[in-house]
């Protein structure tokens, strides 16, 4: 992939975008940020304690500012918050800088990791399993919609092998692209999938 061109990791929360997107940004020497430690950061509040002292509405106008911002980045490997890419005005900053990887995680493994996870504000209080299955039905067609690229990623495979098929799903995506007539409008059709549920 060319230098100065951002990989963006989305998927649902518990996926592992910050475990994984460490290790390629090692492997690539890119710049990794973490988007919830950025907005954090700036904020000098934890997301737990913007969501319960301002607010998701305030929560997600740091967020849109931070893709606004991050966007303008060279050569990093962003993990974007499980909830940053399913707004359309997201998706289209980021997307302008860098290919958009989905990690596309069985849900009773997210469950499973995500089990006694008390830092999730939308997963928070009673019906805990209820409020995930409905967010995750919601969520994932519209990270598929938002990513360009697409990596199953099973249980058991550590975040090592996982962001090899990132950079191998990564070099496909880019032969396909460099391989179409350059006057052609990119289809949907060229989503790339790479499903090693390993």
């Amino acid at each position: 992939m060319e230098q100065g061109r951002n990989i963006i990791l989305c998927g649902f929360m518990g996926c592992g975008k910050t475990t994984v997107g460490k290790r390629v940004a090692a492997r690539t020497g890119r710049r990794f940020v973490d988007m919830d430690e950025f907005i954090t950061q700036q904020a000098g509040m934890s997301v737990s304690e913007i969501f319960a002292r301002l607010g998701e509405a305030d929560f997600r106008r740091r967020e849109r500012e931070a893709c606004r911002e991050l966007a303008g980045e060279r050569d990093c490997v962003i993990a974007t918050g499980g909830g940053a890419l399913t707004f359309p005005e997201n998706v289209e900053a980021l997307a302008g800088s860098g290919p958009i990887v989905l990690l596309d995680v069985a849900p009773e493994v997210l469950l499973l990791r995500l089990a006694g996870d008390k830092t999730r504000p939308l997963l928070a209080g009673p019906d805990r399993e209820e409020k995930f299955w409905s967010l995750y039905r919601t969520r994932l067609p519209l990270y598929r919609r938002a990513a360009s690229v697409q990596v199953s990623i099973g249980r058991g495979v550590s975040p090592a092998a996982a962001a090899e098929r990132v950079l191998t799903a990564l070099k496909e995506a880019g032969r396909e692209e460099s391989a179409k007539n350059p006057m052609e409008p990119r289809q949907n059709s060229s989503q790339k999938t790479v499903d090693k549920r390993g």
